[in-house]
């Protein structure tokens, strides 16, 4: 059972809806109403795709040049990532897919996240004492939960797209079966992760098919994953979770001491969700529902900090509510939040205005609330481990994806003959009750794995729309992905270009443990100093305490921003990534082909 929300704020309400300041009201397609004479541009004409590597941007477009629409180019950029970006994501993890259809003004969630098989039950992750088993939880064939991943892109095309799935997975293919040039951060990733990998046959013989580990600058070629999709291309979902590549999966796994079994895979199921929605003054957010503890979150955050003018602030005063606002979200993240098709998570209330009101009365202005845990250690990073694309057509349809592996190169098993590497998502489930996972969050009842359950998740694509302007946002990086979406969806409120908000200062605090994090130049000295007089407690890559200073940067933002006004689009690649891309171009609308 989920614990309930304390009695004052939950009678919050019972107040009348018809209280509700009109910037709160539920979010609605009115900006997305028929065109009139003056009003802003419903379509844009050209195509924008931002995304953490060129290739996969490339693939995008190529896609949307044979005809396709931006949930056929989804398709085609998720796949490419799965390839280019093994680091990040793959056909061995999964994803969530924001989409929004702009005949009709739909928006809908597609849940693509991974399943507990069946024998993941969460004594098999604890040590003799009753403590976790990190190795057992984030190495090896325990590690993984069923891929959601290969799901989502059959759904995705034959539910949403207009090519036949074959052409939007061609690029991924020939990017498999052809190699691409290895860069720097896939490198450095194999590097830290290396020891992990090369104890499985089938990782080895990925990655070390040539034998030496990928160098920067050589071909790296992934034939059995290109067979993998080839096979996935032409038989659908039983190409993958039934067949000869199940069959593959399930030896490789068992191989190594797990046990998955036929059914685990073939029962896996994409769920379509309905997105959760809120207003920020003047924007309707359209972002992820549980089992994303992000959209959430976001709501969270952002209404309490609809009550004062943030541009107008002192920057420390505009910092320290802003931080405040974290803390409280993610204290609600710990307790309440799971997966939905599992336990009662209570949305309407953690994300109505009123409740927003009322945490937003528990912050003082001028002192840090402390976090009512005992400090642990630095939040672990997931700057490379997740990856995140944003797409509009010239249709005005619009695609925000972010996709997982979880840690680096997941659980680092890799099943022969497949090419697949496998995520280490069981490592997101409350596996030991209060105690932190690898990223410093921890759960409790809600979040517990059980059979065929998604394990919580930070991901959180996000769609904002006013009358004049529409953003796709979203981000890699652990637990830091809900505040950097936080940080970039205020930087897009307050009207910076994509560009911008891709470049935007990151800092963190998440109730446990009690500590803010930054990267490196985000706090001036002034205001460092201005924050730790108001209470909190900072962790800076400039203090230079070793072992447990932040990193230098985080995330991988990627967004596209239509100015409707001037019917402009905009796309911003994070500058933390050298291989990342955004390109805006001219793409016929369907209407016109």
């Amino acid at each position: 059972m989920t614990r309930p929300l304390p009695r004052f704020l939950a009678r919050l309400l019972l107040l009348p809806v018809l209280l509700v300041p009109a910037a709160f009201m539920p979010a609605s397609a009115a900006a997305d109403g028929a065109a009139r004479d003056g009003s802003p541009a419903q379509r844009p004409g050209q195509a924008a795709i931002a995304s953490a590597h060129a290739l996969a941007t490339d693939a995008g477009f190529e896609v949307l040049d044979r005809g396709g629409n931006a949930f056929d180019a989804a398709v085609a950029v998720s796949a490419a990532l799965s390839v280019v970006e093994p680091i990040s994501s793959g056909l061995g993890g999964g994803g969530f897919f924001l989409l929004h259809q702009q005949d009709g003004g739909r928006d809908v969630f597609i849940d693509a996240r991974e399943m507990a098989p069946a024998a993941a039950t969460a004594d098999r992750y604890r040590t003799a004492d009753g403590k976790l088993d990190s190795a057992m939880a984030e190495d090896g064939p325990w590690a993984a939960a069923i891929p959601g991943l290969p799901a989502a892109l059959v759904h995705v095309a034959e539910k949403y797209g207009r090519l036949p799935l074959a052409e939007s997975l061609a690029p991924a293919i020939r990017l498999a079966r052809d190699g691409f040039p290895v860069y720097g951060r896939l490198e450095r990733g194999y590097a830290a992760r290396r020891e992990v990998m090369e104890r499985f046959p089938g990782t080895r013989q990925v990655f070390l098919a040539g034998g030496q580990p990928p160098k920067q600058g050589q071909v790296f070629r992934q034939p059995d994953l290109a067979r993998t999709l080839e096979l996935l291309a032409s038989d659908g979902f039983d190409g993958f979770y039934r067949g000869p590549v199940a069959k593959k999966l399930i030896a490789g796994v068992r191989a190594e001491g797990g046990r998955w079994t036929a059914a685990d895979l073939s029962g896996y199921t994409v769920r379509e969700r309905e997105p959760l929605r809120f207003r920020y003054r003047g924007w309707d957010v359209v972002t992820a529902p549980p089992p994303s503890s992000g959209g959430v979150a976001l709501a969270q955050m952002m209404q309490i900090l609809a009550g004062w003018d943030l541009p107008e602030l002192d920057p420390a005063l505009r910092t320290h509510l802003t931080i405040e606002s974290m803390r409280r979200a993610f204290r609600d993240r710990t307790f309440y939040l799971g997966d939905p098709d599992f336990v009662h998570v209570p949305v309407e209330v953690l994300t109505s205005p009123y409740y927003a009101a009322g945490l937003r009365a528990t912050i003082n202005p001028e002192k840090a609330t402390p976090s009512d845990m005992l400090p642990g250690l630095p939040t672990p990073l997931e700057d490379e481990e997740t990856t995140h694309f944003s797409i509009i057509d010239a249709d005005g349809n619009r695609a925000a994806v972010t996709q997982t592996v979880n840690l680096l190169f997941g659980s680092g098993l890799v099943p022969p003959g497949t090419g697949v590497m496998l995520n280490n998502e069981m490592d997101d489930f409350a596996l030991v009750p209060g105690q932190p996972n690898a990223f410093g969050v921890m759960g409790f009842e809600a979040n517990a794995p059980e059979p065929g359950k998604r394990p919580l998740s930070s991901m959180t694509p996000t769609f904002m729309v006013s009358p004049e302007r529409v953003a796709v946002l979203g981000t890699p990086g652990g637990s830091r992905i809900i505040t950097m979406v936080l940080l970039g969806a205020l930087g897009v409120a307050e009207g910076l270009d994509a560009q911008a908000v891709a470049a935007l200062p990151r800092y963190h605090q998440q109730w446990m443990p009690d500590v803010v994090s930054a990267e490196s130049g985000a706090f001036d000295a002034d205001l460092a100093a201005k924050l730790r007089a108001k209470g909190h407690t900072l962790r800076l890559p400039e203090d230079a305490v070793s072992g447990r200073a932040s990193s230098h940067t985080w995330g991988n933002m990627q967004t596209v921003v239509w100015d409707r006004r001037g019917n402009v689009l905009e796309g911003g690649s994070d500058p933390r990534n050298d291989v990342g891309s955004a390109k805006v171009r001219a793409v016929a609308p369907a209407a016109a082909r």
